[in-house]
């Protein structure tokens, strides 16, 4: 056997050791998610019918009663407006913390806000529960919001980190000789050349921001519930409605889902530009 038949041969055997290794990883969560789209469309009877049922005619009325017995629309504002102000807040305060880390190698200060993002979401409950109770915020967009900055913040540092260490400095200290301020140079210079790592640093938060199941569990009420949270009303003492938690799941995932379709290519390329190293 040559030389080059071996090359094609393992060429091959890689390829689709590759592609089974991919299909293999991909099918898992990609069940689940249609189990899941399945279970919204089915009745509560073929839900819980054995074996399962894999042809059956589908049904909207889970939707529809998601919407009008729930009120799940404005559970989904609830999580639009909270994950939505997170992310604003995080890019305002995170995008001059990053810059301030990268630029002047502030290594402590990023370590500290590491170790704030990998800390145990319940270890945070009891002192924000007992401050925002002070403060009479239970229930408010402000106690939410600032509780989601744990999440989002620290991400969207980290994530710039890594694009201001790359930026090439020389642009900055031409724009200065020229007569810019330190704050011009950020807003006029850097800021626009890592446009890509800032989309991708908002999309980011917003789909963790928007997933937050703990803290609004524990902060929210009538008025703040978010989507994550609604789903406990389709669960009571005596009854699960399977059916209800199927549309409302489907109904949380479907638009983060669809968006992070649309927006793939700008995640995988600010990932791939900010894990760059010169």
């Amino acid at each position: 056997m040559s030389t080059t038949t071996n090359k094609k041969l393992a060429r091959t055997i890689r390829t689709t050791l590759f592609y089974f290794g991919a299909i293999a990883l991909c099918l898992p969560p990609l069940f689940v998610f249609i189990w899941m789209i399945m279970t919204g469309l089915k009745t509560g009877v073929q839900n819980i019918s054995y074996p399962p049922e894999f042809i059956f005619t589908p049904t909207l009325e889970n939707f529809k009663a998601v919407f009008d017995q729930y009120n799940f629309l404005q559970y989904l504002m609830n999580s639009l407006i909270i994950a939505t102000l997170a992310t604003g807040v995080s890019l305002v305060l995170g995008l001059p913390a990053a810059y301030s880390i990268a630029k002047y190698r502030q290594g402590k200060i990023g370590l500290l806000v590491l170790v704030a993002r990998m800390t145990p979401f319940v270890s945070y409950l009891l002192p924000w529960y007992i401050i925002f109770r002070y403060l009479r915020l239970i229930d408010s967009y402000t106690a939410l919001t600032i509780t989601h900055l744990i999440i989002t913040m620290p991400m969207v540092i980290w994530l710039m980190v890594s694009f201001f260490e790359n930026m090439p400095h020389e642009l900055e200290d031409a724009a200065m000789i020229d007569g810019c301020s330190r704050w011009q140079s950020f807003r006029l210079i850097v800021l626009p050349l890592m446009r890509n790592g800032i989309a991708t640093s908002a999309i980011m938060a917003f789909i963790f921001s928007w997933n937050q199941f703990l803290f609004s569990l524990i902060l929210s009420g009538p008025k703040t519930k978010t989507v994550p949270v609604a789903v406990y009303n389709f669960i009571s003492y005596g009854k699960i409605d399977w059916a209800g938690i199927g549309a409302a799941a489907t109904l949380i995932v479907l638009p983060v889902s669809i968006f992070a379709f649309f927006v793939r290519k700008s995640i995988v390329q600010g990932l791939t530009m900010g894990a760059l190293k010169d």
